[in-house]
């Protein structure tokens, strides 16, 4: 059957009475005969092509005519030829490519095609010396994926976090996890977080996303989960200008009569909002205090653009631009509270989140070669991502709902954030000659993360249905506002060197030496401005209208007054914002060695050096007066990758590496945020933890789209860092090193399989997909270590535990129908997702760990093109809508004190190409 002979026979349009004529042949090596199997063969300008199968052999369906054929094969020179196509007459064509005699086979892969196809991206992970895993365009758009988070984790051990962009990788979450572009690190846009939130990239921009979960000493070392690289579109082929418009629901959104949003923002996500002029001596906010109805449906918009110039025979600019607007709105409704061991809730709520979110994207890339050996590379990316929640909170709290029948408590949390990413890069790559190269880059990176005039009010209502302000603490009535600045500037710069060249004329080797270096500056500052009620003016308000009480003549009437957590009016430096600061200077140079030891073995060894200084300082209100800390680390990072080839389609690989693992900026910093339902407190004293990786791994690749392989996995952690409850009057959350080792080891496995081909000439056919991974974590809980390292304390309810975020299984599965005819194309794909239990936070003081409940996703997306020009796509997101659940799990019993439903997201898009 040629089904394991062709991956995809993609057939051009005819004339109206025309018929398609096939054209064959053989793609071969030019000195030996050797068949090579996965060749790209494609039509000149135009992407209509196909692979060989694994005799070397291809098929392709043209009309009559004139036609450019181009070859190409990873580590092999591209060719060309042109040929005439005559009506009624198939023809065979062979062609010989030529191995450029710098590339060493088997051990470095330079490609030559674009990586936006499934099969290149396979052949490249199957001729790689390192373990690589990578997912690209083609496959995001079968799968109708929309976000980069939302794309990696349709790998293999990789789960997100519900709610948010972060990503775990083999149930290491954020902070074991690092985030490129185009090989070049990204600040975050989180103070909370290490990594920028994927969330905030749109697939528009991607060719293909790299996830590698095997250290190289090219990587940084602060990562022991995964690298994960975004790798940006560009252009290549004919010129083109392609124009899609789309439109979105949430079927919990739609379902509401009233959607409650923020009042007084701007719609496309570009809202600027600065502390007011004397804000403690009269009422000055720019905003309205109340919300405003809102029709729940979105939107999308992109431009994207392409055009190539070519100055003589050797020189060329590639030009690639991507403008994109979109927007969402979201509900979400169920309860979220707090536990105490007894199973006594202390918060118990009903939650109501009302969301509104945009994400404006432009970026644009000029590829200049200025000849073969020479070209250099410039990338700009510009992401404004925002997010508006209404939050309404309802129910008992403790401390604050009075102990009458019948009373409850309100809540409301207006929160508006905006993040704006800045993103250049330089890169080079110079071929000096046979044996020398030279690759660097440069990048300069801003973020701007602001949650500006954030806004919380805490009501009691009494048994007739009046409402009145809570006033047992100023903070219960609040306005916020919080503002991240982050520059950071990168460079890498490597010297390759091939050596020992054989009795064929190849080197069987490669030495790597270089150099890395990144200087990171944050700056964060926070002001919450509290409002003091008069005791004799806080009954009788309308939750829904507080604009009525809030303004500048009650202000003057006295009814409330304002203060900053230094104090009022008549307080010097009132208004001075609690800040933290910090910067990260890392210096490393690194040697790498690539060297194929037989036929089928093949190595890489490697080692760096990094010299790493973190400083922290802060004056807040935990600290009004200020302090300061320093890090320092110098850190030596090993790695060793070993390739065997068992057979031509076989490899058996090893990978060992040592890393190790920052604590944050904010983790570090004497600096107290405060949400609804927690405070988080950094500490100073912790420090960094080492890790210890290891993979064995074996993958088969029966055709150039079908890959079968299973990877057993071990990683031990010294001093592993941990977010817990410490004992303090508030029980706040902070970090510490919370034990002497932990673990994790698991084994994963990955199907990609050709079903059922209906036609032996054009695309036709039924594919499926399957992975999943089986884990176990372990850590080591010690209150004694915690107590010497801090001088703060914890009382953990259990001696050891799984690490956060970390499911014991993951599973992805997915069917797809793929049909190609002419200029036509169809594709459907029905997805499925599951995740099992994961812990979310250790227990505490007798208090049992809060787990969130295992649940699935299923989706589907269908894209259709019509002609060479225009294209429509249906997608339909958690089609079964499960209930997202957490529970503490006490000593006698499982607790829920979460739970609520995320609602299907339809969207149909509209693309057309001129």
């Amino acid at each position: 059957m040629k089904l394991l002979n062709i991956v995809a026979a993609l057939a051009t349009t005819c004339a109206v009475q025309a018929q398609a004529i096939k054209i064959s042949g053989t793609v071969s090596h030019d000195m030996t005969q050797e068949p090579l199997a996965f060749a790209t063969v494609s039509l000149k300008d135009n992407t209509i092509g196909t692979n060989t199968d694994i005799n070397g052999k291809y098929e392709l369906d043209l009309k009559p005519g004139t036609h450019t054929l181009v070859f190409q094969y990873l580590g092999y020179t591209t060719a060309e030829k042109t040929i005439t196509v005559a009506e009624g007459k198939p023809t065979t064509f062979n062609m010989g490519l030529a191995e450029e005699s710098i590339e060493l086979e088997g051990v470095v892969v330079q490609a030559t095609r674009s990586k936006t196809r499934e099969s290149a991206l396979l052949l490249d992970q199957q001729k790689a010396a390192e373990i690589k895993q990578h997912i690209g365009s083609q496959e995001l758009a079968r799968k109708g994926v929309s976000d980069v988070a939302a794309a990696v984790v349709k790998t293999t051990g990789v789960a997100k976090q519900e709610g948010s962009g972060t990503i775990f990788v083999r149930g290491l979450g954020d902070r074991y996890n690092s985030t490129a572009l185009n090989g070049l690190p990204l600040a975050s846009n989180d103070p909370e977080k290490k990594n920028i939130d994927l969330n905030i990239f749109s697939t528009d921009i991607v060719e293909y996303i790299s996830i590698d979960k095997t250290y190289g000493v090219r990587q940084y070392g602060d990562m022991a989960g995964a690298n994960i690289d975004i790798m940006s579109k560009k252009h290549t082929g004919k010129d083109f200008l392609e124009v899609g418009i789309g439109t979105n629901i949430n079927s919990n959104a739609v379902s509401e009569s009233n959607f409650y949003s923020i009042a007084d923002r701007n719609s496309f996500g570009f809202s600027k909002t600065d502390i007011p002029n004397n804000p403690l001596e009269a009422f000055t906010f720019a905003h309205s205090a109340q919300t405003e109805k809102k029709t729940p449906i979105g939107s999308s918009i992109n431009l994207n653009a392409g055009k190539s110039f070519f100055f003589g025979a050797e020189s060329s600019l590639d030009l690639f631009a991507t403008v994109a607007f979109g927007n969402k709105f979201s509900y979400k409704e169920g309860l979220t509270g707090s536990v105490q061991a007894q199973d006594v809730y202390t918060k118990k709520l009903n939650r109501q989140v009302y969301e509104y979110s945009t994400n404006t994207t432009a970026m644009f890339n000029a590829d200049y070669k200025i000849n073969p050996k020479h070209s250099i590379k410039y990338n700009f990316l510009f992401i404004n991502d925002s997010k508006e929640a209404n939050e309404q909170y309802t129910g008992y709290v403790r401390d604050i709902t009075p102990e009458n029948e019948n009373s409850e408590t309100l809540i409301t949390r207006g929160t508006y954030r905006q993040d704006r990413l800045f993103v250049n890069q330089l890169l080079g790559d110079h071929k000096i000659n046979d044996q020398f190269k030279i690759k660097w880059g440069a990048a300069y990176n801003n973020v701007s993360a602001q949650t500006p005039d954030r806004q919380q009010y805490t009501f009691n209502k009494n048994a007739n249905g009046d409402y009145a302000f809570s006033i047992n603490s100023r903070a219960d009535n609040n306005r916020y506002f919080e503002d991240l600045i982050e520059d950071e500037l990168a460079a890498n710069a490597a010297v390759e060197y091939s050596f020992g060249k054989n009795s064929e004329n190849l080197y069987n080797g490669k030495l790597t030496v270089g150099y890395n270096y990144r200087q990171k500056n944050r700056d964060f500052k926070a002001t919450q401005f509290n409002f003091a009620i008069d005791r004799n003016h806080y009954t009788n308000v309308d939750p829904n209208n507080l604009d009525n009480f809030f303004n500048q003549g009650n202000f003057e009437n006295g009814y409330f007054q304002t203060f900053t957590y230094r104090g009022g009016a008549n307080t010097p430096n009132a208004l001075k914002p609690q800040t933290y600061t910090g910067d990260l200077t890392i210096h490393a140079g690194f040697a790498n060695v690539e060297y194929r030891l037989s036929d089928r073995l093949s190595g890489v060894i490697g080692a760096r050096f990094e010299t790493i200084t973190q400083n922290v300082e802060w004056q807040t209100q935990l600290d009004a007066v200020g302090s300061s800390n320093e890090l320092t680390k110098n850190a030596f990072l090993p790695s060793l990758s070993l390739k065997y080839e068992l057979t031509d389609l076989q490899n058996l690989r090893l990978a060992a590496s040592k890393t190790y693992t920052l604590p944050q900026f904010k983790e570090r910093a004497l600096f107290i945020y405060q949400d609804v339902t927690e405070s988080k407190v950094g500490n100073p004293f912790v420090y960094a933890s080492d890790d210890y990786n290891l993979d064995l791994k074996w993958e088969m690749f029966p055709t150039n789209d079908e890959v079968y392989s299973a990877t057993v996995f071990g990683k031990y952690i010294q001093n592993p860092i941990n977010e817990v409850t410490i004992s303090s009057a508030a029980n706040d959350i902070s970090y510490v090193n919370t034990g002497d080792y932990g673990y994790a080891v698991g084994v994963e496995i990955e199907v990609r399989k050709n079903l059922v081909s209906f036609d032996d000439v054009n695309t036709n056919k039924l594919t499926g997909g399957l992975n999943a991974s089986w884990m176990k974590t372990y850590q080591e809980l010690d209150n004694e270590k915690v107590a010497k390292e801090n001088p703060t304390s914890t009382s953990f309810t259990n001696e050891n535990s799984a690490f956060t975020g970390a499911s014991d299984l993951l599973l992805n599965a997915d069917i797809s129908y793929i049909k190609e005819w002419g200029e036509k194309n169809l594709t459907a794909t029905l997805s499925y997702a599951h995740f099992s239990d994961k812990l979310y936070a250790l227990g505490t003081q007798q208090k049992g760990d809060l787990v969130d409940k295992a649940f699935g996703m299923l989706d589907f997306a269908f894209k259709m093109k019509f002609n060479e020009n225009f294209g429509i796509s249906l997608n339909a997101k958690n089609l079964l809508n499960p209930a997202i659940e957490r529970k503490q799990e006490n000593k006698t019993q499982d607790v829920l004190v979460q739970s609520y439903k995320l609602g299907t997201n339809l969207s149909v898009g509209l693309k057309y190409t001129f």
